[in-house]
């Protein structure tokens, strides 16, 4: 019994042995990645920004005639009898109502469209980064939050910026 819980141990210090040699012969590359400055300064974000404001601006027109509608009841049934004032504050109620849905539905439009043009580009910038380390032998890719120091030559933020906006055509925000 005493012989075989020795060869165990042998056994075992062998293996431990092993995988730290097979360990050393294995280089590991480890590097960092800037994810919000890529993500700020890529052209897609910058087009993407430009499509959401605009859709935006739209929306907060749409919203304003509506707004200016119920203004211009509310001056008027201070004029009007109390029959037809009746009829009146029903309406702006409804005009009122309506304008609540709209907001809701426009915001959940564009918030909707903001997430998938946002999950889009960062799938991109997830490809690009691993094409990059892939063909660079880099082991591990790091996002700068998750790390307390880095050295500068670790991060890879730059090439990754440069290659996707390189490689990016602005017809590619038209969808």
């Amino acid at each position: 019994m005493k012989s075989w819980k020795v060869v165990c141990l042998v056994l075992g210090f062998v293996f431990a042995a092993t995988l730290v040699a097979r360990a050393e012969d294995v280089k590991v590359k480890i590097a960092y990645v800037d994810l919000a400055k890529i993500f700020d300064e890529y052209g897609k974000t910058k087009a993407y920004d430009k499509v959401l404001e605009a859709e935006n601006n739209k929306y907060q027109e749409e919203r304003n005639k509506k707004i200016d509608q119920i203004r211009e009841l509310q001056g008027k049934i201070a004029m009007l009898k109390d029959a037809e004032k009746a009829k009146a504050e029903k309406d702006m109620e409804k005009l009122k109502n309506d304008i609540l849905e709209f907001d809701r539905q426009k915001r959940t439009d564009l918030t909707k469209n903001r997430d998938e043009k946002v999950r889009e580009i960062l799938l991109e910038i997830e490809k690009t980064v691993s094409e990059y380390a892939k063909k660079e032998g880099i082991s591990y890719v790091l996002n700068d939050k998750m790390l307390i120091y880095g050295t500068e030559s670790a991060n890879i933020t730059e090439p990754i910026l440069k290659g996707l906006n390189d490689t990016y055509k602005p017809a590619d925000t038209k969808k």
